[in-house]
């Protein structure tokens, strides 16, 4: 088995990272950055640096690449990609233990253990792959920030980034065999995939092993797309997709 994780700006995970070292321990081969090419019969061909990598089954946890790597397999996936950009003030003193969220400006802040202010909002509107800023969205974010603390316009922001997130339709994600035998895809998390990570590990290494999905994820499946099935989450999230 091999399974695929394309590493974004922000996705350096604990939970990866454990999951590599279980999962070499037991024998399993992991592929970083590296991409579906072709498929030959029952068996999947993975292209690397190296040459191809011949596998029965291939799991792609590639989050905002997912659809890219579909491609690669002759696959449309049904997502959007979009970038998702946070920004990080400088150190203070501790001021917020929790993460304060509001839906009324959307918009969110935490407090890192360094000190500093890790905020956020929503997606970009438009369909991208850049992982570059824009003032515009720094401007909004800092706006909504402000209605709820206005002593923070005094804070100076030291960094920005972006990230891309995959959204589907319904603002539910995929964890799905696909109609390639083999090849299973888990994505679609939109913005939030970390929070789901365990979970979602589980439930996927479960359909992989089994090629059948568990009771818990049977509704998440790629053919829902095409029954009608859906599992529409649009407002339920903290953050809207």
């Amino acid at each position: 088995m091999l399974i695929i994780r394309i590493i974004g700006n922000m996705e350096i995970y604990f939970w990866f990272i454990l999951i590599y070292i279980v999962g070499t321990l037991l024998g399993y081969h992991f592929a970083w950055n590296r991409a579906c090419d072709k498929v030959a019969g029952a068996t999947l061909d993975i292209l690397e640096a190296n040459g191809y990598i011949k596998t029965k089954k291939v799991g792609v946890v590639a989050a905002g690449h997912s659809s890219v790597i579909a491609n690669m397999a002759g696959l449309r996936l049904p997502l959007e990609s979009k970038p998702l950009q946070a920004l990080v003030s400088e150190p203070v003193k501790p001021i917020i233990d929790t993460v304060v969220m509001s839906n009324a400006v959307h918009a969110y802040v935490s407090q890192s253990d360094k000190g500093e202010l890790v905020i956020g909002a929503g997606t970009d509107d438009y369909v991208s792959y850049t992982q570059k800023g824009s003032h515009q969205i720094v401007e909004g974010t800092l706006n909504a920030i402000l209605e709820l603390y206005p002593i923070f316009s005094r804070m100076r922001m030291l960094r920005q980034w972006g990230g891309i997130v995959d959204i589907c339709p319904d603002a539910s994600p995929i964890l799905s065999k696909t109609s390639i035998k083999g090849l299973y895809f888990n994505c679609g998390w939109g913005t939030g995939g970390f929070k789901a990570t365990p979970g979602s590990g589980d439930l996927f290494a479960h359909t992989i092993a089994n090629d059948e999905p568990h009771k818990l994820n049977a509704a998440f499946n790629l053919n829902r797309f095409v029954s009608g099935d859906l599992v529409d989450e649009h407002g339920a999230a903290a953050v809207a997709h």
